[in-house]
């Protein structure tokens, strides 16, 4: 292994900590800001009762959408493919991807209406 082989992992964990590293201080000094000035700590804690849908129940609804999406996108495609006579190296990704998308697209906005 060549020192530029071992450069690429070292530098995508160096910056995951850097990202979390900075998100972790501006909040601190945020915070040590506010209570400097007075503010109630109580602020930082939402003080009405939020009803949150669990977070698997989300990844769940949205693994499964986009896994329908990618299965109809192959089957339009095939369609495509076959009765239209779409080029195969077009029809299936363009496909594959814009069905993904809405099964995405979908799975957000009923994650919305979840939370309410």
């Amino acid at each position: 292994m060549s020192f530029i082989e071992a450069l690429i992992p070292l530098s995508i964990f160096g910056s995951i900590f850097g990202i979390f590293y900075l998100f972790i201080a501006a909040r601190n000094k945020e915070r040590m800001a506010l209570i400097e000035k007075g503010a109630d700590a109580s602020i930082f804690y939402s003080s009405k009762e939020k009803r949150v849908t669990p977070i698997w129940k989300v990844f769940i609804l949205n693994l499964s959408l986009l896994l329908m999406g990618i299965g109809i996108g192959i089957f339009i495609a095939g369609i495509l493919h076959l009765s239209i006579g779409v080029d195969e190296d077009i029809a299936y990704p363009g496909t594959i991807f814009l069905m993904a998308g809405v099964g995405l697209f979908t799975g957000f906005n009923m994650t919305k209406n979840l939370d309410k």
